[in-house]
């Protein structure tokens, strides 16, 4: 059946309730009635005759040809939203909750080139003028679970929708994914759109993209937006998984582009300069108030892509960096960098560890190369005592779990004072130069297992047995009192 005879068929059912409609009441007419009829049923008359013209008006687009009508919707979208849309003539209308178009399967191109696969849209249009199909004027745009592949050539996709008008129109995406590509077409990460919303600020007079992510299973929010000039663009991000807000600032210049952000994590203030050039990224995070001494400083080159990240700072917040919710582990259990086209460099220097003021002169050396992540040469002094150095290590994940495995070579500088510390008895006090040991630490557990520990070059299978399983507590008194009692029973087993 065509649409013009389902069409038809439509009216005439509308028409015949109607005339059913009629029939009862004309039944009942005297000249007694004749007026109580009128007075009590022509209102209802009335709006049943505006409703069925109102139903009739929204379905003529039922009428004309659906490659005349995807051609206009194609046309429509180009002008109004610059975007090069792919439609199939498979279209459906509905009028309600607003009279709207669905698509199965379409395409968007960018520059001849797909850069995302639609799998539902809708397309609402205007109630203005349904007679001419010319005359169509498209309102809203909902996206559906949409695949978007986005390039060093169009990473800038999203943001230059901002410059469209949006203040009789939005355009929101829902449930899609953002695949951000290397130059040679390799998945560096996914972003995963729940919501993304484009609309105009009648207030302020601006468009407006607001986004609901996740990303590395962190969910955060983005607000962004240009100023007057469209000489800077502003954004606010938000993650309340890890307390943490970031405003930033980027002034546009095509050579250069220049920011300022200032981060709020928990209570911590920081600020950072950031500059972006055709092919690489060099950042300065920095705290002129409350830290001075604070100071990261970093560069990303993307082609070919590599990272270097040097800090100074006076205290070094592990629970920030490793700590259950920290972004750190939550990043690397992804195993994103088990990449071999990633290459990083990490270098933090700290003066003293936060909570953990026994521990002193930090030197966290990391780097993550052919899909490897390892924490060589990283080493740190305990008490002006003891120096430790990590070597041979690599952090992984295990089952779900963060963990570092590797080799720690202890060497004493006063083992008299460590004696004193621990309160070891007098006959066990003999001398101890350096310590090498195997360990595996599980971040996650809290749990380090020690194994093939060598003294002065000799082995010991009590101290080995005794020091296997270390369970740290949350509490740092009750891990002093354990650590303690059990360094000193290590120490009866080798020297009793």
């Amino acid at each position: 059946m065509s649409k013009t005879k389902s069409f038809l068929k439509y009216f005439k059912n509308i028409n015949n309730s109607i005339n059913s409609l009629l029939e009862k009441n004309l039944n009942k007419l005297n000249f007694k009635n004749l007026s109580y009829l009128f007075k009590n049923n022509k209102l209802i008359l009335i709006f049943v005759a505006v409703l069925v013209l109102f139903v009739s008006y929204l379905l003529i687009p039922t009428i004309y040809k659906q490659t005349d009508i995807s051609k206009e919707l194609k046309n429509e979208l180009q002008n109004k939203f610059n975007l090069n849309f792919k439609l199939n003539s498979n279209l459906k209308y509905n009028i309600f909750p607003r009279p709207h178009f669905t698509i199965v399967d379409s395409n968007i191109f960018d520059d001849k080139s797909e850069i995302s696969k639609v799998n539902n849209l809708k397309i609402f249009v205007s109630l203005s003028n349904f007679f001419s199909l010319s005359d169509i004027e498209i309102r809203d745009l909902i996206i559906e679970n949409a695949n978007f592949d986005l390039s060093k050539k169009n990473y800038n996709f999203f943001i230059n929708l901002l410059n469209k008008n949006f203040e009789e129109s939005n355009l929101i995406i829902k449930n899609s994914n953002i695949f951000f590509r290397n130059s040679n077409d390799e998945i560096l990460f996914i972003n995963k759109i729940i919501k993304t919303k484009y609309y105009y600020e009648k207030k302020e007079l601006k468009n407006v993209l607001f986004s609901e992510n996740e990303i590395f299973n962190i969910p955060f929010s983005i607000e962004t937006y240009f100023n007057a000039d469209k000489s800077k663009i502003f954004s606010k991000i938000n993650l309340n998984l890890i307390k943490l807000k970031i405003d930033n600032e980027l002034s546009l210049d095509k050579e250069k582009k220049i920011g300022n952000t200032e981060f709020i994590f928990n209570k911590f203030k920081r600020n950072a300069n950031y500059q972006i050039e055709k092919n690489s990224f060099k950042f300065h995070v920095f705290d002129k108030i409350e830290e001075p001494s604070l100071t990261y400083k970093g560069e990303l080159n993307f082609n070919p892509f590599y990272a270097i990240l040097n800090g100074d700072l006076e205290e070094l917040n592990l629970n920030s960096l490793f700590g259950s919710n920290a972004i750190i582990p939550q990043f690397l259990k992804t195993e994103i960098l088990n990449n071999k086209n990633i290459d990083f460099l990490l270098n933090i220097n700290a003066n003293k560890i936060y909570k953990k003021f026994d521990f002193r002169n930090i030197h966290l050396k990391s780097k993550i190369q052919d899909g490897l992540i390892d924490t060589d040469k990283t080493t740190f002094e305990w008490k002006n005592l003891a120096e430790f150095e990590l070597l041979q290590s690599l952090i992984f994940v295990e089952d779900g779990e963060l963990v570092l495995d590797g080799k720690l070579k202890i060497k004493i500088k006063n083992y008299k004072d460590i004696y004193k510390f621990l309160l070891t008895p007098k006959n066990y006090r003999n001398e101890i130069n350096q310590i090498d040991l195997n360990f595996k630490y599980n971040f996650d557990q809290n749990i380090a297992e020690l194994k093939d520990i060598v003294i002065d070059n000799k082995i010991n299978q009590k101290v080995n047995k005794t020091l296997n399983n270390i369970i740290l507590k949350k509490d740092d008194l009750q891990n002093k009192i354990y650590f303690k009692k059990l360094l000193n029973q290590a120490i009866k087993n080798y020297f009793g």
